[in-house]
């Protein structure tokens, strides 16, 4: 039993380039990236484990990427989550990406430091330039 190739029709559709895009890979790429940005966000954050003093004022608005200075309560200087030298705080500063002296610099202290040992650092940042220091504090509501 025989079959003549010449009988049937050859269809070019059927051989023909597909010209369509086949989105499912960019979907799942597009969700992998938003998972790592989902668990990469949090991390972002100055996370230092101090104790700071409650205040009742009313909170400021905070900018894009604030600069935290913190105190720890063994009177160790951090710069962000990076440990500084009290000697190298102002080289840091102005080391940094944005490194304009009229940004605010905000000053996170540990309860039990003293006041002499803050006062010491804003006067140090103060002498460098930096005017625009802000005290951190816990926000507390007050009741009614």
């Amino acid at each position: 039993m025989a079959i003549s190739l010449a009988d049937t029709e050859l269809d070019d559709e059927d051989f023909a380039e597909a010209h369509e895009i086949n989105v499912t890979p960019f979907i799942d790429v597009i969700l992998v990236l938003l998972i790592i940005f989902m668990v990469a966000a949090p991390l972002s954050t100055v996370d230092l484990p101090i104790d700071l003093p409650s205040s009742t004022a009313t909170p400021q608005k905070k900018p894009d990427k604030p600069t935290y200075v913190s105190i720890k309560p063994d009177l160790a200087l951090a710069l962000g989550e990076t440990p500084v030298k009290r000697v190298d705080l102002v080289r840091s500063l102005d080391a940094m990406e944005d490194a304009s002296k009229d940004r605010f610099v905000f000053l996170r202290a540990d309860r039990s430091v003293p006041y002499g040992s803050v006062m010491q650092v804003m006067n140090d940042l103060r002498a460098a330039g930096y005017l625009k220091v802000a005290l951190m504090g816990l926000e507390v509501r007050e009741a009614k």
